[in-house]
């Protein structure tokens, strides 16, 4: 709406100013009404009073007036000190509607093929274990950052590195082998990722005695950890997967190949995908390309021991090991040759968005500026989405290895908890039961989304279950039944097309949802510009406040005057677009009935 003001209304104001060319259009500022104000738009007087040496509340009552009597669009005014709230006319209201109305997709900027690319990587797991609640944070809010971004015009590649390789990788391989009897996922009955995860939780159990026992024969803590025996099964196991010894590569194969199936149901359930997949046993040999461009371009430097470090103290960092003495690299050096080579493999390629938590905050920092160092052009457009850890409630919902929460069983205790509350609502009479059983799946899943996403997400956040399934408040199945209530509002009017009179009058209640409604497209604009699908999140329970405020209080298909119900369906319905629209972006699916 600020827009189409700023272009509406500005040349009445610049007329006013015809003797004062220095002020221009862009001078205008809009902004919204304080809700303790009345007026539905706000032009800032200060800075217009300033270049015409008049007093603000002066400038702003003759501007006023000047717009009541010269724009259509203007119904009233007042000012308060250097604010000018504009009452704008029903007929404004309504010219707004009928452009909202008659655009498909509304809100959304359609790709093309000469739109910007951007990578979005987000999910990047350990094929040690499977997924927890930390990674359903990461996942959930990469993704909808991704649809964000595509929403506002871009080609968006969704990618995530996988780390396969490593110790840890073979702690769970060295206990499988020890202790599991060649169990596999199809004889123990448990998904892929849950077995692995279960040797590398046995590995640690098992390492732990034998760290006991050392002790007890006399060594130190530390020679212990050093020398359990198997911790040198799996450092052994490590140089024999670096050698490429067949044996071992072909039960890493076969583990990982586990992990995946068990990652791919968890992906399909949390209703995730992904264009493009980097695995780090490819990549952890990359940058050292890269390093000898920067030793040539006198960015990097080499120790005596052979080492190779870049010196970022004058940009208040650090000094940073780059190559070992031993030629070996770091993460460091991968994320740099990794990033060159997603921007060779996706040449059309413009930025890239790194959705990783909070602790890697100094990592990125330094990657970026690195990468700035050597010369790189699309450096600056490199941008870490970092997010902080996700809590819950003391004894609640832990997994069955007591430590983390496991993301299947997290949301499979959702479904059950939607299941509970829906049902003790009695919400749900009209369903058969195969239909509740989809709903509870979507209610469940769109809580913790929701719960997840509508919190800006450099925040921590205290997860609560319960909290997130109530059908009031700023929760997922609060829009989720606005939404079916709507769909079903809207089965009574049938597929007839819908038109109004252009002269109705409108109650305070539909000109707020109009607003509301108009607010979508720079809300989306916002979100992508702070990678934030909070500010997504936040608009739609504002949505759906204002439609609740207009459904509970004005009836919407009982008046007498056809144009009159005809006008409230179609808002009603653009509602209803909107909701699921914008839902859609954060992953959250939105019922027809309830």
């Amino acid at each position: 709406m600020s827009a189409y003001l700023q272009q509406q209304l500005s040349p009445v104001i610049q007329s006013y100013f015809e003797a004062h060319k220095a002020i221009q259009p862009e001078s205008f500022e809009f902004q919204s009404t304080r809700k303790d104000f009345e007026g539905d738009t706000t032009v800032l007087i200060f800075p217009l009073a300033a270049q015409v040496k008049m007093n603000p509340e002066a400038l702003g009552n003759e501007i006023g007036a000047y717009l009541k009597e010269n724009s259509n669009d203007v119904a009233d005014f007042n000012v308060v000190k250097g604010f000018l709230n504009l009452v704008l006319t029903d007929q404004f209201y309504l010219e707004q509607f009928q452009s909202i109305y008659s655009i498909p997709h509304f809100g959304h900027i359609k790709p093309t093929q000469n739109s910007p690319t951007l990578m979005v990587e987000f999910s990047s797991p350990n094929t040690n274990k499977p997924l927890h609640l930390g990674h359903i944070r990461n996942n959930v809010l990469g993704y909808a950052v991704a649809n964000i971004l595509e929403a506002n015009g871009n080609n968006v590649v969704k990618t995530q590195i996988i780390n396969d390789r490593g110790i840890h990788i073979c702690k769970s391989m060295v206990a499988w082998l020890t202790y599991g009897n060649g169990e596999t996922p199809a004889s123990s009955g448990l998904k892929g990722d849950h077995l692995v995860g279960k040797y590398y939780v046995i590995f640690d159990a098992e390492y732990k005695k034998q760290i006991k026992a050392l002790v007890a024969q006399g060594h130190s803590e530390e020679e212990a950890k050093q020398n359990a025996p198997l911790l040198l099964e799996a450092q052994e196991m490590l140089r024999k997967w670096e050698s490429n010894e067949e044996e071992v590569r072909s039960l890493w194969r076969t583990m990982n190949e586990w992990v995946y199936s068990g990652f791919s149901s968890t992906y399909s359930n949390l209703g995730v995908t992904f264009d493009s997949y980097y695995y780090e046993s490819d990549t952890y040999l990359l940058g050292k390309d890269t390093i000898v461009k920067g030793l040539d371009r006198g960015v990097l430097y080499t120790k005596e021991d052979g080492s190779v470090w870049i010196d970022l103290t004058e940009e208040g960092l650090d000094e940073k090991l780059l190559l070992r003495s031993d030629g070996t690299s770091v993460y460091m050096t991968q994320d740099l040759g990794t990033a060159q080579k997603r921007f060779e493999d996706v040449p059309s390629l413009s930025g890239m968005v790194y959705t990783v938590g909070n602790e890697q905050d100094y990592h990125f920092k330094v990657l970026f500026l690195i990468l700035k160092k050597l010369g790189y052009s699309w450096a600056d457009s490199l941008y870490h989405l970092s997010y902080g850890m996700v809590d819950l409630p003391s004894g609640k919902m832990k997994s069955r290895e007591g430590t983390v929460v496991d993301a299947d069983d997290l949301m499979k205790a959702m479904e059950s908890e939607a299941e509970r509350i829906a049902t003790s609502a009695g919400k749900l009479e009209a369903l058969t039961e195969d239909q509740k059983e989809v709903l509870y799946s979507v209610l469940g899943l769109g809580a913790l989304k929701y719960f997840i996403l509508k919190v800006d997400p450099k925040k921590r956040i205290l997860f609560d279950p319960e909290a997130s399934i109530d059908f009031n408040g700023n929760t997922g199945p609060f829009i989720q039944y606005t939404h079916a209530r709507i769909k079903t509002l809207l089965q009574r009017v049938g597929a007839a097309t819908i038109s109004w009179d252009s002269q109705l009058e409108l109650d305070p209640r539909e000109r707020e949802v109009i607003k509301q409604l108009s607010r979508y497209p720079e809300t989306l604009q916002q979100a992508a510009l702070q990678y934030s699908p909070a500010v997504v999140a936040n608009y739609i329970y504002d949505l759906v406040k204002a439609y609740n405020g207009f459904y509970q209080n004005i009836s919407i298909l009982g008046s007498k005057d056809s144009q009159l119900r005809n006008f409230r369906a179609a808002l009603s319905q653009k509602v209803a677009e909107v909701i699921a629209s914008s839902c859609g972006l954060l992953g959250i699916a939105v019922p027809d009935r309830m």
